[in-house]
């Protein structure tokens, strides 16, 4: 992967949730394409049930609806989670994707108190959840200025925290996350219009494909 994102241009999907409210069913799930560093190709709005299980299914599919631009190199999301505790399988999304996943927060997650929550509000599931949520190893991304925690599938550590620094622009968050963010946000404050979904239309290239 490392060697693919050293080229001009990679792509990257980004996805990350938008704000909701507990009372919620549902929260806005974003996910664009940027040919890095920073040229949004791609954006598509879905929504992902409030606490629920089907996060995963829902990112694959997500996707999916953007489409499979050319050279699209691996996917990064903002946390293992969506929507409150709606936990990601990422084995499950590399696997569908074809892939690599890297999910990445700002700080180091407490999982006693995660595990003290899930018990609470989720006893008949709080297991699985927990089992999801560490299944790999974390490891911290030193960033020049705030570090950074990731947990990766389809790839090593060495390759995800290239994949994080390749993407940054500015400060230390990737751009696909902030962008994926923003327009998560957006579509919070908009609820109930159809979801959108955008692609930057390209002219035919020469010379092989795009990486």
């Amino acid at each position: 992967m490392r060697r693919a994102l050293g080229k001009s241009h990679p792509r990257v999907v980004g996805i990350d949730d938008g704000a909701f409210d507990r009372r919620d069913r549902y929260a806005p799930l974003a996910g664009v394409v940027l040919a890095l560093p920073d040229r949004l190709e791609a954006v598509h709005v879905t929504r992902v049930r409030v606490d629920g299980r089907d996060g995963t299914a829902r990112v694959v599919a997500l996707c999916a609806a953007i489409g499979s631009p050319e050279g699209v190199r691996a996917i990064l999301l903002d946390g293992a989670v969506v929507g409150g505790f709606n936990v990601l399988d990422l084995d499950a999304i590399h696997r569908a994707t074809a892939l690599p996943v890297v999910a990445v927060t700002r700080r180091r997650p407490d999982f006693a108190r995660i595990r003290a929550a899930l018990e609470r509000w989720f006893p008949r599931t709080a297991r699985a959840r927990l089992r999801l949520l560490k299944r790999h190893r974390l490891f911290r991304v030193p960033t020049g200025a705030n570090p950074i925690w990731a947990t990766a599938s389809g790839c090593t550590a060495a390759d995800a925290a290239w994949l994080i620094r390749r993407s940054t622009v500015v400060g230390y968050w990737p751009e696909p996350l902030r962008v994926a963010h923003l327009v998560a946000s957006g579509a919070a404050s908009d609820r109930g219009r159809r979801s959108p979904t955008f692609k930057r239309r390209r002219r035919r290239e020469t010379g092989g494909p795009v990486a």
